[in-house]
């Protein structure tokens, strides 16, 4: 079970914060049943309320400062996504984000990256799914990684960069 002021990840909501555990006096609503009140960090004026009881499936702890600090110095090392055709992107894409894990974000990152910079070679643009996947990822993983580790979402990219260039062996 979760606690007020815990971090969490939720859905497509991203990081949020975990503000209050209340029932709901909603007419329909069980008066009994406890939600999870959380308030997203990164979306000012949402609201989310999720039941204590399915808390499991839709909520997972975010990341601290160690795993954040683990994670980043072993990006190196994550492999791309193993992508089957142009037809089945979007879901590859969608299945990955749906997973809501930094790792996959990761993955899809990487994976996006790399495509981005073929098509440039080959005188391409970057296609509107790949742009699309690759700010979502981006968005919730350095949403996450701001929280972990103090820092402003602006900042995670070069944190990352810095991280990874001073510990070049650790993550080789």
């Amino acid at each position: 079970m979760f606690q007020k002021g815990n971090y969490v990840i939720c859905g497509n909501n991203g990081i949020c914060c975990i503000q209050d555990i209340t029932t709901l006096d909603i007419t329909g609503v069980d008066k009994k049943r406890k939600y999870y009140l959380l308030k997203p960090v990164y979306q000012s004026g949402s609201t989310i309320y999720v039941p204590v009881d399915a808390a499991e499936k839709s909520l997972r702890k975010a990341t601290s400062r160690d795993e954040a600090n683990e994670l980043i110095r072993s990006i190196p090392d994550i492999p791309l996504i193993p992508l089957a055709d142009e037809k089945t992107l979007e879901r590859t894409y969608k299945e990955y984000m749906h997973e809501g894990s930094c790792e996959a974000w990761i993955k899809l990152i990487k994976t996006i990256y790399l495509r981005k910079e073929k098509r440039i070679l080959k005188g391409y643009k970057i296609t509107a799914v790949d742009s699309r996947y690759f700010k979502l990822a981006e968005d919730f993983l350095y949403g996450e990684l701001s929280v972990a580790l103090g820092i402003s979402r602006d900042d995670v990219r070069d944190y990352i960069k810095a991280s990874i260039d001073e510990h070049p062996a650790a993550a080789r």
